[in-house]
């Protein structure tokens, strides 16, 4: 087995496969024709304790821990956003990049390593990126310039009762606003927006309220995890899905399981993916 490698665990048989292409192989996009509605799925890297966030050593938001975060995970997460049409964020992302303290997640292609994922896009006529939407009922963030200069939208999602004022900016910087909810933004309204928009696949990358919003509407497909062999503990405790108590509890079948044996100097971590 070379550290090009992994273990599939399920579906059964066990079988040695391939990390680079892995989630490319899953096929996303096919999903939403055969529903006949859009395909929303998410993923999240945690720890054995549950951690997806530890609070940033300046003392200002959460960050993915260090211990955590690592080159093989990156490179599904990026396989992933490849697949879709539209990529749900939040403000709070784009006001850490503006700050520089935010993974990138808007500019995929610009590494070499991932050139292959702009050659996959443009071999199905995609357009070079997936677009962006931002949910948030402050609509205090800039909008990034280079964000619509190459053509790509982004599309604010926000309540009918959001400050027009702030509205009226973020339009002027090139960003198209639409209500979905009346005080705040349910998932099912935010997704129904999406959909009549013509977004089919979509890959929500943002935190544990944006998640939870989507599973409360039972309007999230797919959930996908990596599970990194360390336990962090500290405080506040920050997990995949935050908010009230979900009811009933959402249930997900397993739709598959892998082993990498070769992340974080040999400790591995798991790829588990779940689906409604």
């Amino acid at each position: 087995m070379t550290t090009d490698t992994i273990w599939q665990l399920y579906p059964l048989p066990t079988q040695e496969v391939a990390l680079e292409g892995l989630y490319l192989g899953h096929d996303l996009r096919r999903h939403s024709a055969q529903l006949g509605r859009p395909f929303v799925y998410t993923n999240y890297v945690t720890s054995i304790d549950g951690r997806i966030a530890i609070p940033r050593p300046e003392g200002q938001g959460m960050m993915v821990p260090k211990e955590t975060a690592n080159d093989r995970d990156w490179r599904l997460f990026q396989e992933l956003a490849v697949q879709a049409d539209v990529i749900i964020s939040s403000g709070r992302y784009l006001r850490d990049y503006a700050e520089g303290k935010a993974q990138e997640i808007l500019r995929v292609y610009d590494e070499p390593r991932f050139a292959d994922l702009g050659r996959w896009r443009a071999e199905r006529g995609l357009p070079d990126y997936p677009d962006l939407a931002i949910v948030s009922g402050s609509l205090d963030f800039p909008v990034p310039p280079f964000l619509t200069e190459g053509g790509r939208r982004v599309t604010v999602i926000t309540p009918a009762a959001a400050d027009a004022a702030r509205r009226g900016k973020l339009e002027k910087e090139g960003a198209r606003v639409v209500e979905a909810g009346r005080s705040d933004v349910t998932g099912a309204a935010a997704i129904a927006a999406l959909g009549e928009l013509g977004y089919r696949t979509i890959y929500m990358a943002t935190g544990p309220r944006v998640h939870h919003l989507l599973l409360a509407d039972n309007a999230l497909d797919r959930l996908y995890t990596t599970v990194a062999h360390r336990l962090l503990g500290g405080q506040p405790f920050s997990s995949l899905v935050e908010g009230d108590l979900l009811r009933p509890a959402v249930g997900m079948r397993l739709n598959c399981l892998y082993f990498d044996p070769h992340a974080l100097d040999g400790l591995g971590q798991q790829f588990v993916c779940y689906e409604r």
